[in-house]
């Protein structure tokens, strides 16, 4: 008697093949294999988890950093003396590695679900390694570089930790649809209680993050300080030539509330305005004078200043990308800029009646006026007219004798000083950075009527951060985007927070709960039912979730036919029972064999 196999009919799977091909090149059925991934290709997946959480960190960063891009490119066009914006091939690198090395997270991710080994592609393998070592190195480059600006991320927590906290909780309770999966396909028991406690670790680390995020956002909305006055620093640098006279007025035309610039004394005792040591950024140097381009700026006289051109600079480099969207009248004013005085200045704070605030950079020895450049400063305000109520003096040397001079000025410190040390100097507040001070430090200036305020704000996020602090002002390059924030971002009262709180992680608790015990459905069937219907084999190979490699599921398939094979034959008569042997072991329940006498 000849027996026929039936012919095997596969149905195409498409996106199974499109998974395990783009992951690891295996785009035939006969590649596949639902064996457990080996040693090797398990490091492979940490290595790929490690690079896709490093990046999603250097991502972070720089997004929190973008308030700061003008002052990184400042720091690079010291350092090798060309300008050039070195944000764009970091943002881009950045942008590619980390679509790239999200993409295949996500694919390593399908392949746990459906339960199809790990094989990384060799070519994915030199793409993960060289994303990962490319982040190292330019975190190590940043760090020796700018390595100040780490401060960034903790403070920009205070405005995203609560967003940044429910994103995560959303994420690891999605993970429990892959997590309930894995832990009943798992046969050793250890390795599945290890796999259990690390989730629920990190599970019970996330229902317990909010107690230890703080903001001063989290108020009541009665506590609300007033609106920081914003002071143009440098006027309005993203929408005409820093420190020159269209500025100021682009600044002043956003209702900023002051103006601050950099101010240092030429050759011939005129203060004028200049943040670089030399002109060659901001001017036309190069091609005036270009056997003096490196010279200090303060060696030039006022007429050879007067003759440089201080705008075109601006058209040239777009240095904050904003050029293209100015209008053709605003152009040829840019370009037409020229150095701008001191006195030039005060005219502008004078007619729309605000304050300036300034700093003061002294002339190297061999100046003429090194010793007098104070003087100096003080003749260009007597002469203005200016109220002495309305000047900000920040320079800490001779301070007593500008105090003598000008008794009316406002002293300010650009040094971080305690209050009672603030007080002994005679000074009515600080200047500093933003990364300087804390929500503490605010509080105990504001509470010895200290004011204080923080450059350099440029993000809405940031000043909504500063606003719920209680800072009294904040300078800024982006006065035409801060003064679009009537309101902090988000405010809300610690109550409200705290049922925010409550409810998703009851939610979450819920949501995983039901998943797990979805997965597990046949496994709890079986235990409720007390093991009467089915054995052992019959529940692994009917459970949904059970995802176990192609040979387990071959031998416990055989000793599923086995059992069922000797139970139809004990249920025969007993002189029509078969000899019992390997050879003449019936192959199918179902299937009549031939009886002998």
């Amino acid at each position: 008697m000849v027996k026929h196999q039936p012919l095997q009919v596969y149905e195409r799977q498409l996106c199974l093949s499109c998974l395990t091909g783009i992951y690891g090149c295996r785009w035939k059925r006969y590649q596949r294999s639902h064996d457990d991934s080996s040693k090797w290709e398990c490091v492979w997946f940490l290595i790929l988890t490690s690079t896709f959480l490093l990046l999603l960190v250097w991502s972070y960063f720089w997004w929190a950093a973008q308030n700061d891009y003008g002052e990184f490119n400042w720091v690079l066009y010291n350092r090798s003396g060309e300008w050039t914006d070195g944000t764009v091939p970091i943002l881009a690198t950045t942008a590619a590695g980390f679509t790239y090395v999200s993409f295949l997270m996500m694919l390593a991710l399908c392949h746990v679900a459906v339960g199809q080994q790990l094989n990384l592609y060799w070519l994915h393998k030199i793409g993960v390694t060289a994303a990962m070592m490319t982040t190292i190195t330019g975190v190590i480059s940043i760090n020796e570089l700018w390595g100040k600006e780490w401060d960034i991320i903790a403070i920009s927590l205070q405005a995203t930790g609560l967003f940044l906290h429910l994103g995560a909780l959303v994420a690891i309770t999605a993970l429990s649809w892959l997590m309930a999966g894995q832990v009943i396909r798992f046969e050793k028991t250890r390795f599945q209680l290890v796999v259990l406690l690390v989730y629920l670790s990190v599970l019970l680390a996330l229902y317990l993050a909010p107690l230890t995020i703080t903001s001063p956002c989290l108020m009541d909305r009665a506590s609300l300080k007033q609106r920081p006055d914003v002071i143009g620093h440098r006027g309005a640098p993203m929408l005409a030539p820093e420190n020159t006279v269209m500025s100021f007025n682009k600044a002043v035309q956003h209702k900023v509330n002051g103006l601050e610039a950099d101010v240092t004394v030429s050759l011939d005792g005129v203060p004028f305005l200049m943040r670089d040591r030399t002109l060659r950024r901001t001017t036309d140097v190069a091609k005036v004078f270009p056997a003096r381009q490196f010279n200090d700026a303060s060696l030039f006289n006022w007429t050879e200043l007067r003759s440089l051109n201080a705008g075109q600079w601006f058209l040239k480099d777009d240095p904050y990308r904003t050029v293209q969207s100015m209008s053709q009248r605003d152009l040829n004013r840019a370009g037409n800029q020229t150095v701008c005085s001191l006195q030039e200045l005060l005219r502008v704070v004078v007619r729309s009646n605000r304050s300036v605030v300034f700093n003061l950079r002294r002339p190297p020895p061999e100046h003429p006026r090194h010793g007098s450049w104070v003087n100096d400063t003080l003749q260009a305000f007597r002469r203005s007219g200016i109220p002495k109520e309305q000047v900000m003096w920040t320079p800490d040397w001779g301070r007593e004798m500008v105090q003598q001079e000008a008794p009316g000025f406002q002293q300010i410190s650009g040094a971080k000083l305690s209050v009672e040390a603030a007080r002994e100097q005679g000074l009515v507040g600080l200047h500093l950075h933003y990364s300087q001070t804390s929500a503490v430090e605010i509080r105990e200036l504001l509470a010895n009527n200290m004011s204080l305020s923080l450059y350099t704000v440029n993000e809405p996020w940031l000043y909504s951060v500063l606003w719920c602090s209680g800072v009294s002002s904040i300078s800024s390059d982006a006065p035409q985007i801060l003064k679009k924030v009537p309101n902090p971002i988000w405010l809300m009262s610690p109550e409200e927070y705290c049922m925010v709180w409550i409810t998703s992680d009851l939610v979450s608790f819920a949501i995983i709960i039901g998943i797990f015990a979805f997965q597990n459905c046949h496994m709890i069937r079986w235990r409720l039912s007390g093991m009467r219907s089915y054995n052992p084999e019959q529940i692994m190979l009917s459970a949904a979730a059970v995802r176990s490699s192609s040979r387990d599921v071959s031998l416990m398939k055989e000793k599923l036919i086995f059992s069922e094979c000797v139970s139809c034959a004990s249920a025969l008569p007993p002189f029509l029972h078969p000899p019992v042997s390997s050879s003449t072991l019936p192959l199918c329940p179902n299937t009549p064999q031939p009886l002998t006498a």
